[in-house]
């Protein structure tokens, strides 16, 4: 099935307004926002959408606290709308919308949705870099730091879901979906990515009590890491708190950010993560910070060298 990722995310939220500003600062575009809502786009047409939590237009809740109400993934074409319609169809009821996508549930009570991807070709060109030995990444005079860059989000990555049983989510979309396992974190769950991306996952699933299942957190992917961090201190510096990052993982190898939002979840910056296709060989390790992570940093504020050590500094020895 060709199942290309994520095109939008649908939130039943507390604090429409909250979201509203919060989304627009991380640096989505607002598409026919008020006070019920709206869309938030990314430059290639993916999205996040959020209502007012009592909208009785939204799908229903998981009986948690999470926010997240619809997960909906874009397929290349037709034939995979149907092929998806037939397979799950099967033992689901799979609902024909007015716009021409289809809408279930997967095996953890996650709704889902397909259709058509929205899609469209991202123009921004990739970070470049010049390294000894190597023909150099941008022409000569050439200045890499733009202060003024935009630094936006390019494309919806992907999203991850706690579930309370790991095994069974993981094989509803393996098994009926046609989705990939690339790596596995013991423990904790496995990175899954659908037949129509190289991407390392567009999902992951975390393995926890039933009554945290939800969503942990969703990221757009950026043009790369000083795009990432250069819109991660933007963001620090509208008054919104890190809860991770900047670092890199290492299953994936993304550079990472993450954020604390009033979307009941944590909102993520990435940059630069690994394609894989068919021949890949999937790895396992154990769950751990240090099997997370390849490094990690936290945010503090601007220094520049010169006079006594900055606040705070350790005296040396």
């Amino acid at each position: 099935m060709n199942i290309i990722g994520p095109d939008e995310l649908l939130f039943g939220v507390d604090d429409v307004a909250a979201c509203t500003q919060y989304l627009s600062d991380y640096g989505l575009t607002p598409v026919d926002v008020g006070p019920a809502g709206g869309r938030f786009e990314a430059e290639d047409g993916t999205a996040v959408v959020i209502r007012a939590k009592d909208d009785p237009s939204l799908p229903a809740g998981l009986g948690t606290a999470s926010m997240l109400r619809k997960t909906t993934y874009g397929v290349a074409d037709a034939a995979t709308l149907e092929a998806i319609a037939k397979e799950l169809g099967r033992d689901r009821e799979v609902q024909r919308l007015a716009d021409g996508s289809l809408q279930t549930v997967d095996d953890m009570g996650f709704v889902l949705g397909f259709q058509r991807t929205v899609r469209r070709p991202v123009r921004t060109p990739a970070e470049t870099l010049n390294a000894p030995g190597a023909a150099p990444g941008r022409p000569i005079n050439a200045v890499a730091v733009d202060e003024g860059a935009s630094a936006r989000p390019l494309t919806l990555s992907h999203v991850v879901y706690f579930v309370p049983d790991e095994a069974k989510a993981a094989a509803f979309y393996t098994q009926r979906l046609g989705f990939r396992e690339t790596d596995r974190l013991l423990g904790a769950g496995g990175f899954l990515r659908p037949a129509g991306t190289q991407d390392h996952h567009t999902l992951f699933m975390i393995q926890t009590p039933p009554f945290m299942k939800g969503v942990e957190h969703f990221t757009f992917h950026m043009a790369g890491p000083t795009a990432m961090l250069q819109a991660g201190y933007r963001f620090t510096g509208k008054g919104y708190e890190s809860f991770w990052g900047p670092g890199r993982h290492k299953m994936g190898s993304n550079w990472f950010w993450y954020f604390n939002s009033p979307l009941g979840c944590h909102v993520e910056y990435d940059a630069d993560m690994d394609q894989h296709d068919d021949h890949w060989q999937a790895r396992a390790v154990p769950m751990s910070a240090e099997a997370s992570q390849l490094f990690l940093f936290t945010h503090r504020e601007k220094w520049a060298p010169g006079g006594p050590p900055p606040p705070g500094a350790k005296p040396a020895h």
